[in-house]
């Protein structure tokens, strides 16, 4: 079966979740009997096709960006060149460019699409685009979400309930890197013994004005590891509330994050706006076995960090409840050892590359095989 992921981002140019699950999906279902190319935008395709992993990835030159979008022209024949090859076509939302590649091409490929993210900060954008977007999510024969509190939540979604399937985003830990001796002593070096994580892009969803905020005058150790848009006016932040224990890292290597991943007391998540869908750094402190802290926000967040059983979720830009739920995990070890031994079993059971990786090529299946029987994921 060969499957074709087209995003406007990819591997190596951008890191993030939707790449990230992109890469899990690519990936894992290799061994399902899925071959799969991912075909994406780049501002420099040099060269063109590239592996990434086990998986081949296309790029084609990005013309122009508009309002986070990319446009290409030379993306409308590679596409329907590349669908012509593949047995069905996995598309990735939101991209409206490629709405226009979809009807502009007449592929005639069975369509899947992830549904990632509701349009939030584009809102005047999105009074002229509705109708396209509707008429691409009314045309797909399914679309995946990665958590019911999503599906239930989200007004765009409302009218395909009938053909919305949810998927769990799920993380393969083999792929991840062992923590070398030699990391783990210079990060032992560098670090107080306890301290709380953030591991995400500094953008303006992530909700990090509210945890500098929470900290003003509190001393609990802060580590921020990203780098991102919002960067600099958090640093501005910080040095107006006379922030001492708050750190910024910047961008790290794979090997580095997840050694903090590994020696953090908790992750903390403080994500304020329906744009973090999901939050792939949910799942990697889930994965080590860490409690979080997130804002119940009526998305994924909350359908992976499970107030009360794997962390506690406290109402969004609400620097008063943030600081006590920082406080109630770090004065109580107890507690935040029982949300991460939680938090660790419910990853397993819910989360792991391999469910998801099953649960999307049944669907594949079904669009593809004659008879094949729907099977659901038990949440």
């Amino acid at each position: 079966m060969r499957v074709l992921h087209f995003f406007k981002t990819y591997y190596p140019d951008t890191t993030g979740g939707i790449e990230q699950v992109m890469f899990q999906l690519s990936q894992g279902c290799r061994s399902l009997g899925v071959d799969g190319q991912v075909l994406t935008l780049s501002p420099n395709p040099v060269p063109e096709r590239i592996q990434v992993a086990d998986h081949e990835v296309v790029r084609v030159k990005e013309s122009f960006n508009l309002a986070s979008t990319g446009f290409s022209l030379a993306v409308f024949k590679r596409f329907k060149d590349m669908a012509a090859e593949a047995d069905l076509v996995h598309f990735h939302f939101p991209w409206p460019m490629m709405d226009l590649v979809h009807f502009a091409t007449r592929h005639g490929r069975p369509t899947v699409l992830s549904y990632h993210s509701d349009i939030i900060k584009q809102r005047t954008l999105l009074k002229f685009y509705a109708p396209l977007m509707n008429r691409m999510l009314g045309s797909m024969d399914r679309i995946l979400v990665a958590s019911p509190n999503y599906q239930r939540s989200s007004a765009t979604l409302k009218p395909f309930a009938d053909k919305t399937v949810v998927v769990p985003y799920g993380l393969d830990e083999a792929a991840y890197p062992q923590v070398s001796t030699q990391c783990q002593a210079r990060w032992q070096a560098q670090l107080p013994e306890k301290f709380f994580l953030f591991v995400g892009v500094l953008r303006y969803y992530k909700g990090l004005h509210t945890l500098l905020d929470a900290l003003e005058g509190a001393d609990y150790p802060v580590l921020l590891l990203g780098g991102g848009p919002q960067e600099q006016e958090l640093r501005a932040q910080a040095e107006r509330l006379g922030l001492r224990n708050l750190r910024f890292l910047g961008r790290l290597d794979d090997e580095d994050k997840a050694c903090l991943l590994q020696r953090c007391h908790a992750l903390v998540f403080p994500s304020h706006l329906r744009s973090e869908a999901f939050g792939i750094s949910l799942l990697e402190a889930a994965m080590y076995g860490k409690p979080m802290i997130s804002c119940e926000i009526g998305t994924g967040t909350t359908f992976v960090n499970i107030d009360g059983e794997t962390g506690l979720a406290v109402p969004p830009e609400n620097p008063p409840a943030l600081r006590e739920a920082m406080r109630r995990l770090w004065d109580e070890p107890g507690l935040a050892a029982r949300f991460g031994a939680q938090a660790r079993a419910r990853f397993e059971k819910v989360f792991t590359a391999e469910r998801m990786c099953a649960a999307t090529v049944q669907v594949y299946k079904e669009l593809l095989v004659p008879g094949a029987v729907p099977v659901r994921a038990d949440l």
